[in-house]
């Protein structure tokens, strides 16, 4: 098993230097999430130690002669599943294939995985020849945090319910099982996770709203109907009045895009969820908010 930060054997001599590639260690995940910023993002503030504990071996640096040049997130969820994400060549060495060979090292730790990524509408037909299969859209929306007339009755705060409930929630919603990922998103520094729970103390939908290098995001916001999703929404969104609030929404879930549009969000900016295989049994009817476009 190699270690995190250890080389791959996949170090190439040309004209221009060596070229290696080599997983990441914890702290240099910081990197990716700094670069991202600069391609317009807008990472969330501690995505970097949340997104490593997801997958300390899924996150991949190309360095040319030493120097980081590519980076590249392939977080392994079990062994069925897999996810692609912060593929970011430097702009002063695009087009010289140090991306494509770091994203063929990405691909193949993920190896024969349903593999899932989040790309840019305009990079589909590429990604199509990487054998990616469009399965629906995922629009970013945009709005304004505001308080709310009263406490919304049965919302409480995700540290009063037993985490292995949410672990359990989550994973029904998302198909795979991440409880080392949940256990720092939802206790992230500066963010806020809510619970919905019922009578018995069961979950029946759970929200997050953390801070980002500009404004807010809010993901998941998973919830078994659109009034515990509302209900949760305006809570979360109540805790940051007048400050930007963002939520990424399945189309293929109306009900989401409908509570969107209710609170007077707009539509900035959409993905397209694509998968190499049959996308995983999903109840998209219960996501109303995406975690986030690098992790699924």
């Amino acid at each position: 098993m190699m270690r995190s930060g250890a080389s791959m054997n996949t170090d190439n001599e040309s004209a221009e230097g060596l070229y290696a590639i080599r997983r990441m260690a914890s702290g240099e995940v910081e990197l990716a999430l700094e670069w991202a910023a600069v391609e317009g993002w807008n990472p969330g503030l501690h995505d970097a130690q949340c997104f490593f504990a997801a997958d300390p071996r899924g996150f991949f640096i190309g360095e040319l002669n030493g120097a980081p040049v590519a980076c590249l997130s392939a977080v392994a969820y079990g062994d069925a599943l897999g996810f692609i994400g912060l593929y970011i060549v430097a702009p002063a060495f695009r087009g010289r294939g140090f991306g494509m060979r770091l994203w063929q090292a990405g691909m193949g730790y993920l190896g024969e995985r349903n593999i899932g990524l989040d790309g840019v509408l305009a990079q589909q037909a590429n990604y199509r020849r990487s054998g990616f299969r469009l399965a629906y859209r995922n629009i970013r929306f945009q709005g304004i945090g505001r308080e709310r007339a009263g406490a919304s009755a049965g919302i409480v705060a995700a540290s009063e319910v037993p985490f292995q409930r949410i672990v359990d929630y989550d994973g029904l919603v998302f198909s795979a099982a991440r409880p080392g990922f949940l256990r720092l998103w939802l206790d992230q520094p500066g963010g806020i996770a809510l619970v919905a729970p019922d009578t018995a103390g069961r979950v029946r939908g759970y929200g997050v709203l953390r801070a980002c290098q500009s404004g807010h995001k809010i993901g998941p916001l998973f919830a078994d109907d659109e009034q515990i999703a509302d209900d949760l929404f305006t809570s979360l969104i109540a805790a940051v009045p007048g400050e930007t609030v963002f939520l990424d929404v399945p189309e293929a879930n109306p009900a989401a895009v409908a509570l969107a549009r209710r609170h007077g969000m707009s539509s900035v900016f959409e993905t397209a969820r694509m998968y190499t295989k049959t996308p995983p049994d999903v109840p998209l009817a219960r996501v109303f908010g995406v975690t986030t476009f690098e992790l699924g």
